[in-house]
């Protein structure tokens, strides 16, 4: 099995970590909310064993890369961020593979630079501005003080990731995604980054790259989800707007299907970008 590198790269003035796995075309793989580049460690061999270089990278405000208190974690903030990173992996386009709050960051991204995406793989995540009751009240509870601080403690954030899968995450694996919000200005900037970028201008330009997209395109999702409970519908919709992607429903898997359904997302996604 390839092993995985841990980098560290200066990208727009933050300094981002990222993770890396075999040679060949990048395949970026970008995670969401509260999670980091620990959520695609079983994914990325797989895609290295078909010849690809399969790169997670943290997003700024989580994981080991900088969590800048004074960002606007904004669609632009996050587009500067993606650019500059796909530069310095030295490659004119990648592949790409969004999941929960990363869908709309890798999304904005794509629509403003088309020509750097060569394939597009959708998890369960947020695509259009018509933002579901879960997630406009996830947005709200991150806006009350006293809530806010309460879901991003420890204590919440063990909650909300089990909350998203199957059956609890063993020790060792809650405390790696835990450990990035240990202190307290940490766990500040998730609060900010908590649906930040979702602002309805920015959604509407994914809704209209979305229903130009020529590329190949998979989907991919859970159907148990808890967290992103209308992502059935979201699924159907997208397959109405981009007719030749194809669709694969993990049956009785949650929100976090990397920890629900490890082995088989990685197969899936590495046939894909095959």
């Amino acid at each position: 099995m390839t092993a995985i590198e841990h980098h560290d790269v200066v990208v727009d003035g933050k300094r981002i970590h990222y993770r890396a796995c075999g040679t060949g075309h990048p395949v970026l793989l970008v995670h969401g909310w509260p999670t980091s580049s620990y959520l695609w460690r079983a994914v990325m061999p797989a895609i290295a064993a078909k010849g690809a270089r399969a790169v997670a990278l943290d997003l700024p405000g989580f994981g080991g890369s900088d969590k800048p208190i004074d960002g606007s974690y904004s669609f632009r903030f996050f587009d500067r961020v993606l650019d500059g990173f796909v530069n310095h992996l030295g490659a004119p386009a990648v592949d790409l593979v969004v999941h929960d709050l990363g869908g709309p960051v890798g999304l904005y991204w794509a629509a403003t630079h088309p020509e750097r995406v060569r394939r597009l793989a959708l998890l369960n995540t947020i695509v259009y501005p018509q933002l579901s009751w879960a997630v406009l009240l996830f947005m709200a509870l991150n806006k009350l003080p006293g809530v806010r601080d309460a879901f991003t403690s420890p204590r919440g954030l063990r909650w909300a990731m089990n909350f998203g899968v199957a059956h609890p995450l063993p020790g060792d694996v809650m405390a790696e995604y835990l450990a990035p919000f240990a202190d307290r200005g940490a766990r500040r900037a998730l609060q900010k980054a908590a649906g930040g970028n979702l602002h309805r201008d920015g959604m509407k330009t994914i809704e209209r790259y979305i229903k130009s997209l020529r590329i190949p395109v998979r989907l991919i999702y859970g159907d148990a989800d808890p967290i992103l409970p209308e992502i059935g519908r979201t699924m159907r919709r997208l397959q109405r707007d981009i007719p030749h992607a194809e669709l694969t429903v993990l049956a009785g898997a949650k929100h976090f299907l990397h920890e629900d359904r490890p082995a088989e997302l990685a197969r899936l996604l590495a046939d894909f970008v095959a």
